[in-house]
C-alpha cells in the first residue's frame, strides 16, 4: 500500500510468526549433517561448550539488533540502521552485502532439497538422465526438477503475502521441532553414558568446532527485515530476537547430546566419513534399530530447509524493496501488491535466482552458503558499528528495547565478535572456508554492486533529493528532516 507517495508493507505478523521466522531461518538443514562431526571433532562436552561460546557471541551481536530494530522498525533492517548512523554510501554497501547473504542462502536451498530427497528415497527416485557434469558433480534431470519446482512453490508462497508465508513457517518449524525433540527424548531413554566418550578431544578439534559455530546462528537477522510487517508491541521485538538465539543454541546442544548418547563413537565416526549417510538420521536409526526413524529425522530436517528457504526469501526481498524505495535501486523493486501487501517484483527477482541456482549442480551448495556467510558477518560488523554511532549521535531517540547494562561495552564486544567472524573467512586460517570460486562470487557481487551504484547515481532515480531519500527510508514517523 502507499502512504503519501511512500510504499509500505502490510502489518500481519504476530509474536509466534516472528519467533518461527527467526528460529526456523537459523536452524535449516546443516545440523543433521554436521552434529556428528561436531561430536567427533570436539568431544561431547567440547562441542557443547563451543556452542555455548557461539551463542554468547551471537547474543552480543543480537543485542545491537534488538535495540536498533524496534527503534527503527522498518523494512531493510541493516540498510536503515547504517543509513541513520553513517549515511548513504555505508548504507548501500551494507544493504548490498546482506542481499548477497540472503540470496546466497536462498539459492542454496533448492540444491539442498534435492539432496535431502535423494537421501530420503535412496535408489528409488529416477535420475531422469544425467544432463551434464559441473565441477565433478553430475546434474540429473531429477535434481533440476526438484530444485526448480521447489523454487516456484516457495516464490508463489511469498508472493501471496507475509501472512501466508508465516503460516507455512510456523507449521514447518513446529514439525521440525517435534522430530528433534522426539530424537532427544528417545536418545535419553535408550542411550548410554559410555557413548558420550570422549567428553573432550584436543585443542585442534575444539577449535574446528568453534570455527564452524558462527555460521549456524545466521538467520536471526531476518527479523529486522520483517519489522515493518509486525503487529506486535515494539518493545517485544528485541526480546523475541534474543529468545530466538537462545532457542537455536539450545537446539544445537540437545542435538549434540542426542547424537552422542544414541551411538557409540566408532559407529558415529563411520557415519561421518560415509558420504551416503546423514549422520544424525543414521544415529537415530541405529539407536532405535529401524531405518524408519532415520527417515523421520530426514523429513524433520527437510522442514528446516523449507523454513530457512522461506526466511531468506523474506529477508532478500525486503532488502531489495527497501533499497528501491530509498532510490538506491530501480523503483520497480519497491512495487507492493495491492491485495497481498508483498513486495512482488523483489520476490520474483529472488525467485528467478533461486530457480536458476540448481543449474550449477551440487558443487554450488558450498559456493552459495560460504559466500553468503561472509556477506552476513560483514553486515553484522556494520550494524554493531551503527549501534555505537547512534548511541552517541542520537542518544535521545526513543528505544523501546534498550540495552541498559553496559550498553556501550556490549556494542564494542559486538564489533569485536563481528571482526572475529569476518576473520574466519580470511586466508589466515588453514583451510580457509572460502575457496577461490567463492571469493570470485563475492568479488563479482561487489563489482556488480559498484556498477549498479554508479548507474543508479547517474539516473533520474538516483538524483532524488536528500529530503526525499530520508522520507522514503524512514517515513514521516522516523525521518529527521
Amino acid at each position: 500500500m502507499s502512504q503519501g507517495g511512500r510504499q509500505e508493507l502490510q502489518r500481519s505478523l504476530k509474536m509466534k510468526d516472528v519467533l518461527a521466522l527467526a528460529f526456523g531461518t537459523m536452524i535449516g538443514w546443516g545440523w543433521i549433517m554436521l552434529a556428528g562431526s561436531w561430536v567427533g571433532n570436539g568431544g561431547t562436552i567440547g562441542a557443547i561448550l563451543a556452542f555455548v561460546l557461539g551463542g554468547i557471541m551471537a547474543i552480543f551481536v543480537g543485542l545491537t539488533y534488538a535495540e536498533l530494530t524496534p527503534m527503527l522498525p522498518l523494512a531493510g533492517g541493516e540498510l536503515v540502521f547504517s543509513y541513520r548512523a553513517m549515511g548513504y554510501n555505508a548504507s548501500w554497501f551494507t544493504g548490498w552485502m546482506i542481499t548477497l547473504a540472503y540470496i546466497g542462502v536462498a539459492a542454496w536451498e533448492g540444491p539442498a532439497l534435492a539432496n535431502a530427497l535423494g537421501f530420503l528415497f535412496q535408489g528409488l527416485l529416477p535420475e531422469l538422465g544425467v544432463l551434464y557434469e559441473l565441477q565433478g558433480s553430475e546434474v540429473t534431470g531429477m535434481f533440476l526438477l526438484i530444485g526448480c519446482v521447489g523454487s516456484v512453490i516457495m516464490t508463489i508462497l511469498n508472493y501471496r503475502g507475509a501472512k501466508a508465508s508465516a503460516i507455512f513457517q510456523t507449521t514447518a518449524t513446529v514439525a521440525m521441532a517435534i522430530g528433534g525433540i522426539a530424537f532427544f527424548v528417545s536418545s535419553t531413554a535408550t542411550g548410554t553414558m559410555e557413548n558420550l566418550q570422549p567428553m573432550f578431544t584436543d585443542g585442534a578439534g575444539f577449535t574446528a568446532v568453534v570455527l564452524a559455530v558462527p555460521a549456524m546462528f545466521v538467520g536471526f537477522d531476518v527479523i529486522p527485515q520483517a519489522a515493518e510487517e509486525m503487529n506486535i508491541p515494539l518493545g517485544k521485538i528485541g526480546k523475541v530476537m534474543i529468545i530466538a538465539i537462545v532457542m537455536a543454541a539450545t537446539w544445537y546442544i540437545i542435538m549434540i547430546l542426542a547424537t552422542a548418547l544414541s551411538t557409540p563413537g566408532d559407529v558415529l565416526a563411520g557415519y561421518n566419513a560415509d558420504p551416503n549417510c546423514v549422520p544424525v538420521a543414521n544415529a537415530w536409526a541405529y539407536a532405535m534399530g529401524s531405518p524408519v526413524f532415520g527417515k523421520i529425522m530426514i523429513i524433520a530436517a527437510m522442514c528446516g530447509i523449507l523454513t530457512s528457504w522461506n526466511g531468506f526469501i523474506v529477508g532478500a526481498s525486503r532488502v531489495l524493496f527497501s533499497m528501491a524505495r530509498a532510490h538506491m535501486l530501480p523503483g520497480v523493486f519497491a512495487k507492493v501488491h495491492p491485495k497481498y501487501g508483498s513486495p512482488t517484483v523483489a520476490i520474483l527477482m529472488v525467485g528467478i535466482i533461486t530457480f536458476l541456482a540448481p543449474l550449477l549442480g551440487k558443487s554450488a551448495l558450498s559456493w552459495f552458503v560460504n559466500a553468503a556467510a561472509f556477506g552476513t558477518v560483514v553486515a553484522y560488523f556494520m550494524v554493531s558499528l551503527s549501534y555505537l554511532v547512534l548511541r552517541k549521535k542520537e542518544p535521545t531517540l526513543e528505544r523501546p528495547f534498550k540495552v541498559k547494562t553496559a550498553g556501550v561495552l556490549v556494542g564494542f564486544l559486538a564489533v569485536l565478535v563481528a571482526l572475529f567472524m569476518i576473520s574466519l573467512y580470511l586466508p589466515i586460517y588453514s583451510p580457509t572456508p572460502l575457496k577461490p570460486i567463492e571469493w570470485a562470487l563475492v568479488g563479482g557481487w561487489l563489482i556488480l554492486g559498484v556498477i549498479l551504484f554508479i548507474a543508479n547515481k547517474c539516473s533520474a532515480n538516483g538524483k532524488a533529493t536528500a529530503e526525499e531519500v530520508e522520507f522514503q527510508m524512514f517515513g514521516d514517523e522516523y525521518k529527521r528532516f
